[in-house]
């Protein structure tokens, strides 16, 4: 199918998303790059504040009824994952217009978030550089493979495939031990100064860590972090999920690949509830997000409402977004994600064209 026919209104779920060619898209985007300083301290104020407060209500009722604590965790869980925004957008270079300020506060919530900020800058960077793009798969993204790639794997490789594309440990089991050790690690590849970022990291979080225990005690500070982590960590990494992994989601490869289209259409607009939108600071307009990352979180919304281009991709409701689980690989035949069930389905397929072929001769 040409990009032309795939953007057209009539013709599939992002019609009338431009090209770059299609449309001054750099223009459009240039009139929300400008970080605004009241917002984001507003934004800092009513993050940062409240997930103290509920860390610190969580202190004081536990041992009580399981759903108060419950409650709290969820509740703290949501904060931490606009915290986690807040940095997102400092390693963009968004949220402050001063490259000093989004570094010193990407540091502080990469803290609080157990994140490295130059190492995990780093690596989103890469993602945002090749969303979309089938050569450029395994860095800042979620494991995708295509049909023939998993029909062609040895055994092993589909059993963890499957194993890891299996909701309750991509939402939940991944998530955990990707802020509580993976971000632990560097990258083999990573440079002298991101290296740095992720042993500097671990080695505020330990002194973190120790005073918090010194005040509240060891056992308290573990249960306490690593419910909030484990909570807040899934609903990220759910967003980020759905953001990437829908039925008509873009993937091309080589010359094929266009970033105006990739952005667009690899890209969802996530249509959440107000107040989840608000816990998810904007995040859903996350096709704004790949079109031009210097756009801060709390511009987004104005954008998309502002823009025809924006508005002409289809949004993925909350209800709907839980079919995107039953989406696990690319089927670069008919251009969509699809699940296990049609792989096995082309498998069968190929073997019976192979036996058949083999009667004839």
């Amino acid at each position: 199918m040409e990009m032309s026919e795939k953007l057209n209104p009539e013709s599939g779920r992002n019609g009338g998303a431009a090209r770059a060619e299609h449309g001054n898209w750099r223009e459009v985007v240039r009139r929300y790059q400008n970080p605004c300083l009241t917002r984001a301290s507003w934004q800092i104020v009513s993050s940062i504040g409240p997930y103290g407060l509920l860390w610190y209500l969580l202190y004081l009722t536990r041992g009580q009824a399981w759903w108060i604590t419950g409650s709290l965790a969820v509740l703290a869980g949501l904060f931490l994952v606009r915290i986690f925004i807040i940095f997102h957008d400092c390693g963009h270079g968004s949220f402050f217009r001063s490259k000093w300020a989004n570094d010193l506060l990407g540091m502080v919530t990469g803290l609080l978030t157990f994140t490295p900020y130059h190492h995990w800058r780093w690596e989103h960077a890469v993602h945002h550089a090749g969303a979309g793009h089938l050569e450029r798969r395994g860095r800042g993204d979620i494991w995708t493979l295509t049909v023939d790639e998993y029909n062609n794997a040895p055994g092993w490789k589909r059993l963890a495939y499957r194993f890891v594309r299996h909701p309750l440990v991509l939402i939940g089991i991944l998530p955990f031990a990707l802020f509580v050790v993976g971000h632990r690690i560097p990258a083999s590849d990573a440079s002298r100064r991101d290296r740095a970022s992720v042993h500097l990291t671990n080695l505020a979080i330990l002194a973190m860590a120790a005073g918090l225990s010194l005040a509240f005690g060891l056992v308290p500070y573990l249960l306490i972090q690593l419910v909030i982590i484990m909570v807040g960590g899934g609903l990220g990494v759910w967003l980020f999920y759905v953001q990437h992994q829908f039925e008509d989601v873009y993937w091309e490869e080589g010359e094929k690949w266009d970033f105006a289209a990739a952005a667009l259409e690899g890209s969802s607009y996530y249509k959440l509830p107000k107040i989840l939108q608000w816990f998810s600071g904007n995040i859903g307009f996350h096709h704004i997000h790949h079109l031009s990352s210097r756009i801060p979180n709390y511009h987004l919304e104005r954008a998309h409402h502002a823009e025809p281009l924006f508005q002409s991709v289809k949004p993925i409701t909350l209800t709907g977004s839980f079919q995107t689980l039953g989406y696990r690989l690319w089927d670069a035949e008919r251009r969509k994600l699809v699940g296990f069930r049609q792989a096995r389905e082309k498998r069968r397929g190929k073997r019976q064209d192979l036996q058949d072929q083999g009667l004839a001769s």
